[in-house]
């Protein structure tokens, strides 16, 4: 049997706590303080307390919402507090006196400030028979009874219970576990019973919200409620005997949480922007303000109204705007809005819940910016009535004229920016006004050539408008029209030759000195007295010539058809006119002269080389002619063999195929083989006809069965084949090497042939002989030699030594002069012999010694030297001008030279 033990809570007392908590909340919000609301919380519990077991919830007042707060228990070994302010146990002990007090503490984190507040709990006292007659006043949810075999079969005894919501209104102050209801089975009578929750709220997050004794079956709340986070709490009670075997049926049990006025309207933005156009009518939606409110929307809580609380400014009325106090459109409700004088409304718009009620409901404020929006209710002026600009002949796309204007519209808006117009004096569209983005100008530019011969000066009238159109009711003031005034400059303008290109036809063949025709050019600057002179530009093959003054053009040369200058028989030359302006001008026109032919070339035979063989039989040799001319001065062509020389016709036949070919074939039955130059007469078919006398190389050749040449050679050039003009080549390419080696030979032995004169033998009397070394010397009288001044040529300074090596030196040294080693004191011819071997070598292995037949300098013999130099010495042609009695100075070895050129008349 299912049943309900205990009545449900009365409608009225949950209306009043509801209103009660509704204006508390009010009150705490309007006069807010931080801290622990409550000064003592109690908690009553059952004597056994389990680790982990949900106690209390403690609340803490945060005003501002921007503190960080952190909860601690003074008795931390059994008590713990997390961040939503939920007191837990932190182990499992029975509830006696000494654990029945003990304090919490909230600590500012940023701050260190320091709260605490007092926890009280109490002894649930033991369920007795009165007591549990006395719990029958708290709601009592009883199991429906399960189906009972009776008879053999399942018996229904009655239908099941709905089980009506539980309504519990959120913020609740407890004390806390608060009583929500009793679960009970009416089988605990027989069977020791334990009772248990599940669902979100229970042992699924968020947990410990509700808690039920085991064996009581009294479902708890532990702290309050937030419908805003968890409007609705759906739990499952079970119940088991104490092996955990499941005795019922788990029943469905609705929390449903109260809504409480306990959050104010939040708007969307806090600032909002929109705007409305200047001169707008009154009832102009202008924009929609939102605000939310986290309580119920179904419920007066969350019920929101708008009104506008302030608007600046004030002009050019206090009321220019009003708000729809339910959707929070924003609207115009008077006339005047002028953006030339205000250019921006703020409003300050509050939102009230509680259906807008000042007393009870919260409230909440967001600005409103409304811009003035431009339309265009000024039209753009000219600043002057009258523009004046020039421009030359002939440009384009020049500014003539800069023209202003003013708009007291907003700036590069559509109203501002101007559109410039010509309504008159521009009949065949020369000019184009252009407006400048930046200063809202008008540029007048020339967009066709202006002739100054034509026009002189143009008046243009031009209007100037917005790129969107005036608004309703205002019309262009003159001042929006304008005159520009533009003078036309001349300038000096290239010639030009009418017409151009010219086309003249003329013959080929045609002489020089031929007049051909006259190619003039006109001047356009008809005010300007000015002369043209004509010059040639352009003539490929120089044919032409050209009076610089009238411009006749005649021929300097033949005009030939067939000079590759000639392109589809049209020959194409280009000549100058020139003006003596300032700046001088010019101008350039072709001549183009279609020539036509005449019959001024002979055809010649095509190809020029053939082969046959030596008998009639198989081959032919078929041939064409070739005639650069063209019709009717080209084909047909008629062939034929000239009379002479005899054998011509003798032992070759020709005959015509058509009017461009022709055969040659053996007349004989044999011909030997070789190379034969056959003489063919061709004639074209001009008018008159002309002829020529081509010659054909045919090479007769044995053949195979097949018609083909059996030989090896083939006919090339003037009888020479290809190789051997490459080994003609070869050899004389081999034979100028071998020259050329042979010249290099030479030079090499005459340079080891001089170098073996200058070697003096020990056994030779060398100063018996006289040695040539291609420069004057001394005679066979000169004979006293002092070798050893060779051998050692400086002991003025014996200790110094000369480096390694031959060195070679062309002119005095800027250093330390070199000192020689000191060597025997007995002459050894040898040793110059060595020394001048040493020097030659040296001179050959050095890539920057002079030539060889070149003054050679080994040493320099340092400074003190009695000799002088010998570049005095000229030649025996200027002897007689030369004082030689200095020769009398320098000793016995120059004793006969003294004789020979300083002597006397002997």
């Amino acid at each position: 049997m299912c049943r309900i033990a205990g009545a449900l809570r009365t409608l009225l007392p949950l209306l009043a706590a509801l209103f009660q908590a509704s204006v508390e909340a009010s009150g705490e919000i309007a006069l807010c303080k931080t801290g622990f609301p409550e000064d003592v919380y109690s908690a009553v519990l059952s004597k056994d307390v389990h680790e982990g077991q949900p106690l209390l919830n403690v609340k803490f007042s945060n005003c501002n919402g921007k503190r960080k707060v952190q909860y601690e228990s003074s008795e931390p070994a059994d008590f713990k507090v997390d961040e939503d302010g939920m007191v837990y146990a932190v182990r499992s002990f029975p509830l006696s006196s000494e654990h029945a007090k003990f304090l919490i503490y909230a600590q500012d984190k940023e701050t260190q400030e320091k709260w605490q507040v007092a926890v009280k709990l109490s002894l649930k006292p033991t369920l007795t028979e009165e007591s549990v007659k006395e719990s029958a006043e708290v709601e009592e949810i009883v199991f429906p009874r399960q189906f009972s075999k009776h008879s053999g079969h399942l018996q229904r005894q009655k239908r099941d219970w709905v089980i009506p919501p539980i309504n519990l209104p959120e913020n609740s102050r407890g004390p806390f576990p608060q009583e929500l209801v009793r679960i009970r089975s009416d089988r605990d009578k027989n069977l020791s019973l334990r009772y248990s929750v599940t669902g979100p709220g229970a042992d699924q997050p968020p947990t410990g919200i509700f808690i039920i004794n085991p064996i009581s079956g009294q479902l708890s709340v532990t702290k309050p409620l937030d419908r805003e986070q968890i409007a609705r709490f759906h739990l499952r009670a079970h119940a088991v005997d104490i092996n955990g075997n499941q005795v019922e049926n788990p029943i469905d049990i609705v929390i449903n949480v109260i809504d409480m006025n306990d959050n104010r309207p939040e708007f969307l933005h806090q600032v909002w922007n929109g705007t409305v156009p200047e001169g707008s009518k009154p009832g102009t939606y202008v924009m929609t303000v939102t605000a939310i409110d986290a309580d119920d929307p179904n419920a007066l809580n969350g019920m929101l109204r708008y009104r506008i609380v302030s608007q600046a400014p004030s002009t050019p009325s206090p009321n220019m705007f009003t708000i729809n106090n339910e959707t929070g459109d924003i609207i115009t409700v008077a006339a005047g809005l002028d953006r030339e004088k205000v250019q921006q409304y703020t409003l300050i718009i509050q939102a009230t819940d509680m259906e807008g009620n000042p007393t009870y409901g919260l409230s909440n404020t967001a600005t409103a910016i409304i811009t003035v929006t431009d339309v265009n209710d000024n039209p753009p002026e000219f600043t002057a009535m009258t523009f004046y600009g020039e421009v030359p002949e002939n440009r384009v796309d020049i500014i003539v004229a800069n023209l202003t204007v003013t708009d007291k519209d907003q700036p590069h808006t559509p109203a501002w920016n101007a559109v410039y117009r010509i309504s008159g004096g521009d009949p065949t569209g020369r000019f184009a006004i252009q407006t400048d983005p930046n200063s809202n100008d008008g540029l007048v530019t020339v967009v066709k050539p202006i002739d100054f011969e034509t026009n002189r000066m143009f008046v243009l009238t031009v209007a100037a408008e917005n790129q969107v159109p005036l608004a309703k009711g205002i019309q262009h003031p003159p001042q929006s029209t304008a005159t520009v005034s533009v003078t036309v400059i001349d300038v000096n303008e290239n010639p030009y030759f009418t017409p151009n290109p010219k086309i003249i036809r003329q013959e080929e063949g045609l002489h020089a000195g031929t007049m051909l025709t006259t190619f003039t050019a006109q001047d356009p600057d008809r005010y300007m007295q000015q002369n043209i002179r004509y010059t040639k530009l352009s003539d490929p093959a120089n044919w032409l010539k050209i009076d610089p003054v009238n411009g006749q053009i005649t021929t300097i040369a033949v005009l030939d058809r067939e000079s590759p200058n000639v392109k589809n028989n049209i020959y194409n030359a280009t000549f100058l006119a020139s003006d003596n302006g300032i700046p001088p001008m010019s101008g350039t026109g072709t001549l183009q002269i279609y020539l036509l032919d005449i019959n001024d070339n002979a055809p010649q035979v095509l190809p020029q080389e053939a082969e046959t063989c030596e008998t009639p039989d198989p081959n032919s040799i078929n041939i064409t002619a070739l005639d650069y001319d063209i019709d009717p001065n080209a084909g047909p062509f008629a062939f034929d063999l000239p009379l002479s020389p005899v054998t011509i016709k003798r032992n070759w036949t020709i005959t015509r195929l058509n009017g461009d070919f022709a055969q040659l074939n053996l007349k004989i039955k044999f011909l030997e083989a070789g190379i034969y130059e056959v003489p063919i007469i061709i004639t074209d078919s001009g008018n008159p006809p002309k002829s020529n006398i081509s010659i054909l190389r045919v090479k007769v050749c044995q053949c195979d069965s097949n018609g083909d040449c059996t030989d090896v050679d083939r006919i090339v050039g003037a009888g020479l084949g290809t190789g051997a003009i490459i080994a003609i080549l070869l050899c004389i390419i081999i034979l100028l090497i071998l020259v050329l080696m042979f010249v290099v030979w030479m030079k090499r032995r005459d340079k080891e042939r001089q170098a073996k004169q200058l070697l003096i033998d020990p056994e030779d009397d060398v100063r018996d002989n006289i040695l040539k070394y291609d420069e004057e010397g001394g005679g066979e009288e000169d004979q006293d030699y002092d070798l050893s001044q060779l051998q050692q040529p400086d002991t003025v300074e014996p200790d110094a030594i000369k480096p390694v090596g031959i060195r070679r030196m062309d002119e005095r040294p800027i250093h330390a002069e070199p000192q020689y080693p000191v060597r025997s004191a007995a002459p050894h011819p040898g040793d110059i012999g060595d020394f001048i071997n040493e020097g030659l070598k040296a001179a050959d292995n050095d890539p920057t010694a002079p030539p060889y037949d070149s003054l050679l300098v080994f040493d320099y013999e340092g400074s003190g030297s009695t000799a002088g130099s010998l570049s005095s010495l000229n030649s025996s042609s200027s002897g007689g001008e030369q004082d030689y009695d200095y020769l009398n100075d320098w000793g016995p070895r120059f004793k006969k030279l003294a004789d020979m050129y300083g002597g006397g008349d002997d």
